[in-house]
């Protein structure tokens, strides 16, 4: 017993050693680009205009403040409402597509060319049929979030070992029966996985869809401050709300991270 808790504290102490290992590589790494940011700006000469020193950067990020608090506040809710809805819809489609192999291949392909139309084609005309509403913004975010979800969880509902389903028709298990006892717990890591890969561009198809979809008033998140700040040629505090869509995006997938580590754990400790 105490050779068990003498090796858990030990792999403990090592986790926290690597945690902070990592922290210290990312804080160094991001001081020498701050570094080399600010000398390439004094060796140039180069105007504020053109690039701006990262202390002006700084500047422009408190002056903007409030700006940029509440507007990346909204577009943090659009990406986390969208990953939510692409989660569930996904998870849908997937066990639907792992049902039927004639739908699968009916219809994937559609999934596969919604991933390659661009959202910049896709957001004028969904403004057009949907207004210029949080729900616009949604439904483009949506679109960008699916594919890694639909194909993820189809993968991992179809990669069930035969012997395991032949055992459960041995038995005389129902379909239903073999996708909730089987197929699903099978696909929960591929689940894990496509939302870690949407959390990242759900930030970048809510800022996309902010473009189109702001009317100034009632939504106005970080894409739309950013288009009125191009258009009054701010460099400085766009390359600031550059920054704090950054945050939100570590924010969005630290998340998620987390609560798919807690689910695989709590998972993990039931099964």
């Amino acid at each position: 017993m105490s050779n068990e808790m003498q090796r858990g504290s030990q792999t403990n102490a090592q986790s926290w050693r690597e945690m902070v290992w990592t922290a210290f590589a990312v804080i160094a790494v991001a001081a020498l680009g701050i570094a080399a940011w600010h000398f390439v700006v004094k060796l140039f000469d180069l105007p504020k205009l053109l690039l701006p020193t990262p202390w002006q950067v700084a500047e422009a990020a408190w002056q903007h403040r409030d700006v940029l608090l509440k507007s990346g506040w909204i577009t943090l809710w659009t990406a986390t409402v969208s990953l939510f809805v692409a989660v569930i819809i996904g998870c849908s489609v997937s066990i639907l597509f792992s049902q039927s192999r004639l739908l699968r291949r009916a219809l994937f392909p559609y999934v596969v060319f919604l991933q390659t139309v661009p959202i910049v084609a896709i957001a004028p005309l969904l403004v057009i049929w949907s207004g210029y509403e949080f729900r616009t913004a949604v439904i483009a975010t949506v679109i960008i979030c699916l594919f890694p979800i639909v194909n993820n969880v189809t993968t991992g509902l179809t990669s069930v070992r035969p012997e395991h389903n032949d055992l459960l028709r041995m038995y005389g298990a129902t379909r239903w029966q073999r996708l909730c006892r089987v197929q699903i717990p099978t696909a929960i890591p591929f689940l894990v996985l496509g939302a870690r890969i949407s959390s990242g561009l759900a930030v970048i198809g809510a800022i996309v869809a902010e473009f189109f979809v702001s009317n100034g008033a009632d939504y106005e998140g970080l894409g739309a401050v950013m288009t009125g700040w191009q258009a009054r040629t701010m460099t400085d505090a766009l390359m600031a709300a550059l920054a704090v869509s950054t945050l939100l995006g570590l924010i969005l997938f630290g998340g998620v991270n987390l609560l798919s580590r807690m689910f695989l754990k709590r998972y993990l400790l039931v099964n």
